[in-house]
């Protein structure tokens, strides 16, 4: 095979290459397991956001029904998004995982010169998608309580609001919202992830602005992280060049398809997960004082540097989220999910033993 030198193979890659920050994932067992020497099914994992309680048990059952030597068919799926959103189907996009949408809907509005907004510290891959798009994001500091700002730069062509916030966990207000539609012409892009661990979602905006998209994905309350499977709800013109543009079957698997649509058949488990999540979430809030949250997760600040404390969790078998990685979040803050009772009771002593 022939050789080329360094600058050849510079010379081929994209130049916004240079200038990406790259998405950096929640540890794993295994990563812990091999670092620390400690048995996987001891550790406690508390750094990905994930539902400790999982899936209904009727996607396994859907799971061990599927042929993967079939192509997926999404009828099913997006009857059961249709049912629990109360969008009609041709509202309601899908993709592989809330990150597959995304990439879709920035290859509809994106191209070289172009400009999005980003409120900062957020989810980290609106950054990447701009910069693979050829945009130039806006970084914009949130305030002292995370409030984001309503004055978007004049020429913003998107912008990325994610309520409940991750990293932080707060919510933006209706008003905020509503606000920021009617003061842009831009396309509003509101990742409402964690919506279902919140008091209110602001799904029903979609219906009366034709320059907002609402993510969502079952990732998280439906506990399919495994599985990849987002969607969003836009309006039609965009939901129409949405399904001209999107990969062939959306991206998404047959086994994808199933798990989504069985979870969506067992919304009592689900609602009842949420319910013990929340109720769990409450009780570490008042333990340690953090600040509230509107997630399946806590925003800690620290006061020795975040990956100090961070190891010293790693150590003991618990897994907690650095955030140096998010743009904006500095060096001393943590992001902790929101584990089973026991978990929780694990994080909390060894908080008290690094912490305090």
């Amino acid at each position: 095979m022939q050789s080329h030198s360094d600058s050849w193979r510079v010379s081929r890659l994209r130049p916004a290459l240079s200038s990406l920050k790259p998405y950096v994932a929640g540890k794993g067992f295994g990563e812990i397991s091999r670092k620390y020497g400690i048995a996987p099914e001891t550790i406690v994992k508390l750094g990905s956001n994930e539902n400790p309680y999982g899936p209904s048990p009727k996607v396994k059952e859907a799971l061990a029904a599927i042929s993967p030597e079939r192509y997926p068919e999404p009828e099913k799926l997006l009857a059961g998004l249709a049912n629990y959103t109360g969008f009609p189907e041709d509202m309601i996009i899908i993709g592989a995982g809330m990150d597959g949408v995304m990439d879709t809907l920035t290859r509809l509005f994106l191209e070289n010169g172009d400009q999005t907004f980003i409120p900062t510290p957020t989810f980290s891959y609106y950054e990447i998608l701009s910069i693979m798009a050829g945009a130039r994001p806006i970084f914009s500091p949130r305030g002292q309580h995370h409030e984001v700002s309503d004055d978007l730069p004049t020429g913003t062509k998107m912008a990325f609001l994610c309520s409940p916030n991750n990293p932080t966990g707060n919510v933006i207000s209706e008003d905020d919202v509503r606000g920021i539609l009617e003061s842009t012409e831009a396309i509003v892009f509101l990742d409402e992830a964690y919506v279902e661990f919140a008091e209110k979602s602001l799904l029903s905006l979609v219906k009366r602005y034709d320059n907002l998209i609402v993510g969502r994905t079952l990732s998280k309350a439906f506990g399919l992280a495994g599985m990849r499977l987002g969607y969003a709800l836009a309006p039609r013109w965009i939901a129409d060049q949405y399904r001209r543009a999107a990969p062939p079957f959306y991206g998404i698997t047959c086994a994808s398809a199933a798990a989504g649509s069985a979870a969506l058949s067992d919304l009592p488990f689900m609602r009842e997960s949420v319910k013990m999540i929340v109720a769990e979430r409450q009780r570490l809030q008042k333990a340690i004082a953090s600040s509230p949250s509107e997630a399946n997760f806590l925003y800690l600040d620290t006061k020795q540097p975040s990956s100090e404390i961070v190891e010293r969790f790693q150590a003991r078998g618990i897994i907690i989220r650095d955030c140096r990685s998010f743009r904006g979040a500095g060096e001393n803050h943590v992001r902790v999910t929101v584990g089973t009772p026991s978990e929780n009771d694990r994080f909390l002593s060894a908080f008290l033993e690094i912490c305090e």
